[in-house]
């Protein structure tokens, strides 16, 4: 599984670093309460607000470099879409991968 890393965030802070703390803090922040909602909504299978909480779980992989992780992650925010939960499972890997990461930076 690809793992993250800083490099979009690098480039679009252009070497000002009080601007990465910054992105990096706001991800911190809401990714794990987003987590959160996502778990409590797939439990209840409310789709409609599983794949809100997807597309915006979506963003932060694109932002920390999991390219792949953010294509498959559309096609399951699709498939939420369609009342199915293909790819799930890849989807909910990713999430400890990139809670770890920010834990670290």
């Amino acid at each position: 599984m690809e793992q993250p890393n800083l490099l979009y965030i690098n480039e679009l802070s252009k070497g000002d670093e009080e601007f990465k703390k910054q992105v990096i803090e706001v991800l911190k922040e809401e990714l794990s309460g987003e987590i959160e909602c996502y778990f409590l909504h797939i439990k209840n299978e409310d789709l409609k607000k599983t794949k809100e909480v997807v597309h915006r779980i979506k963003h932060k992989m694109s932002i920390l470099g999991l390219e792949k992780s953010y294509k498959i992650t559309n096609d399951f925010e699709n498939n939420l879409a369609d009342n199915s939960v293909e790819n799930k499972e890849y989807f909910e890997n990713v999430l400890p991968i990139m809670l770890d990461f920010l834990k670290i930076i």
